[in-house]
């Protein structure tokens, strides 16, 4: 910058100014200023501007790993939602750093912004412990979470009406004349609770029963669950339908489904939630509930930003809809 001033024969802080955008600075003197700067080569030092501003310019997004079942980053899920926040953040002029913790451990998520790296962190999913995001939320931490809505949390939440969308999958195959539904989900997990909740309300309001041994609260780990549609398989429970808590369990059950020999959809009705990309192109194509992720990236950058500005922590609601694919259009 002090190269810049003496060569356009002003002081530094006019050329500060100038490359900043200020209206104190008159068009010939900032497009004398903006040429020398560009025939230079000039950028700003985002660590030199950080330092003087006290803002990173950064938003951490932490995505939190179960050591048993080891989500992986590459999932269709995460990188959906991760398009969507980035792509917000990209607007906005801001950098996103991604990080992974232990889901035991998601007071770690705190340090990104403990140690000046980013200025807020979107955290995705609350998982077992919403106690210690509400610590973190009671420390003054900007902060925002994918995930349902819980009784008594002190942070904000973007996420689906997960009891609805469990409710609306669950009704469809009823519908359809599924009358022993299979349901697949860790209950530990608050979105997967809810989601069992919608499975039991659908059952409910149509006055039937459900056979407790149809539930697996199982994690989403590949070779789980096939062993546990393989088992209810062998064991001859008769399930004429099935709603996975996710599409990723879904199609990992419609495979193991398909290699036993059993038709999808005609011997068994198939439905998901999530609608990732992957879900319209397997085959069969999958119903399932959607999570509009690009909305999504949006909802959680918007409400941080809220909060960088100053504003009460807002949680927000998106649209459930259900997706009717092939997974269960009998002919």
């Amino acid at each position: 910058m002090s190269d810049i001033a003496r060569m356009a024969g002003v002081n530094v802080s006019t050329v500060s100014r100038a490359l900043n955008g200020s209206s104190l600075t008159n068009e010939e003197t900032r497009a004398r200023i903006l040429e020398i700067a560009t025939a230079l080569n000039y950028t700003v030092n985002a660590a030199g501007k950080s330092l003087r501003s006290g803002q990173s310019r950064t938003i951490g997004v932490v995505i939190p790993i179960d050591p048993i079942s080891q989500d992986h980053i590459s999932d269709p899920f995460f990188l959906a939602l991760l398009g969507g926040i980035a792509d917000a953040l990209t607007e906005r002029g801001y950098d996103m750093l991604v990080s992974r913790i232990d889901v035991e451990e998601l007071e770690v998520a705190a340090n990104v912004c403990d140690t000046g790296r980013t200025d807020g962190v979107i955290l995705i999913g609350q998982w077992r412990h919403p106690d210690k995001l509400n610590q973190m939320a009671a420390r003054g931490i900007p902060l925002i979470v994918w995930g349902a809505k819980l009784p008594h949390q002190k942070y904000a939440t973007v996420g689906t009406d997960n009891t609805l969308g469990g409710e609306l999958a669950t009704g469809h195959l009823l519908d359809l004349g599924a009358r022993r539904i299979a349901f697949l989900g860790d209950m530990e997990l608050p979105e997967f609770r809810l989601r069992h909740d919608g499975y039991m309300n659908a059952h409910a309001k149509r006055g039937l029963l459900v056979d407790p041994s149809l539930t697996r609260p199982i994690p989403f780990v590949a070779e789980t669950i096939q062993k546990n549609v393989e088992a209810m398989l062998t064991q001859k429970t008769g399930f004429d339908g099935l709603f996975a808590a996710s599409d990723v369990a879904a199609m990992t059950a419609i495979s193991t489904l398909l290699r036993a020999g059993v038709r999808v959809p005609e011997d068994v009705l198939v439905a998901g939630y999530d609608d990732i990309g992957p879900a319209a192109y397997t085959h069969p194509s999958l119903t399932t509930v959607r999570q509009p992720m690009r909305e999504a990236g949006q909802c959680l950058v918007d409400g941080l930003m809220e909060q960088l500005g100053g504003e009460a922590a807002k949680s927000v609601l998106l649209t459930t809809e259900l997706v009717i694919r092939e997974s269960t259009r009998r002919i």
